[in-house]
């Protein structure tokens, strides 16, 4: 009986010392996330550090994004660890602080003088978006230019490149990293504008379907706030310099 009850408060034991568990999904965003790298990428850097101060371990999939919107949205996985904040966004998930700055840019064919000055500049133009990004909220509600869904970076670029589009958009350090892996041809052919369209924050979000939703995102601000005292966001951020 002894014997049975020791062995019995080892399990209680090592259970408590086990982390609990987060599934997370996003498509891949070098380099903020990152399949190819053993970190995947600095976003995941960060949120593990973060959940790791509060108890908790990642796991990670990688589905293109407007599946993984939909499944966060769902509560089939619990977050997304580098999403956009929009007000349409804000109805269906909750979000984390922000704990890095992207810099979206328009990408234009090598050569075409266009500069963006505003919205207004983007009239009658047909601009490229991937398919469930969310860019900045005067973006998404200007009507003065005409939207054109692929479901990729890549595929966007290759039909600015065959004059079916006029535009297209994404951050610029991803642009660059994905484009150089997948297509590096495609880049001397393209430019990207001087003024961004946005400096958009990134976040992390969980589904407010999800009834632990609250919970998930509440452990990664406090967790942040200790990563940030500590000094281990700074040294993973200088990998962004």
């Amino acid at each position: 009986m002894r014997a049975q009850l020791i062995g019995l408060l080892l399990l209680l034991m090592a259970g408590a010392a086990q982390s609990e568990k987060i599934t997370a999904v996003a498509d891949p965003w070098p380099p903020f996330v990152d399949p190819e790298l053993q970190s995947q990428g600095i976003s995941l850097e960060i949120v593990r550090a973060a959940y790791a101060t509060q108890g908790y371990e990642i796991d990670m999939d990688f589905v293109p994004w407007a599946r993984a919107l939909a499944g966060v949205k769902q509560g089939v996985y619990d977050i997304i660890p580098n999403a956009w904040r929009t007000t349409e966004r804000e109805a269906s998930f909750y979000f984390s602080k922000p704990y890095v700055t992207s810099n979206i840019r328009f990408i234009k064919r090598k050569g075409d003088p266009f500069e963006y000055t505003g919205p207004r500049a983007l009239d009658g133009k047909v601009v490229g978006i991937t398919r469930g990004y969310a860019y900045n909220d005067v973006f998404a509600k200007a009507e003065n230019f005409e939207r054109s869904e692929a479901s990729d970076l890549q595929q966007n670029v290759r039909k600015l490149l065959l004059n079916r589009i006029e535009l297209t958009l994404d951050d610029e350090l991803v642009a660059k990293t994905l484009l150089s892996r997948q297509a590096p041809q495609l880049l001397s052919q393209i430019e990207f504008v001087d003024q961004p369209l946005a400096l958009a924050e990134l976040h992390v979000i969980s589904g407010r379907a999800n009834p632990r939703h609250q919970e998930l995102i509440d452990a990664f601000n406090r967790g942040l706030a200790k990563i940030t005292v500590n000094g281990t966001l700074g040294a993973i951020l200088q990998d962004l310099e």
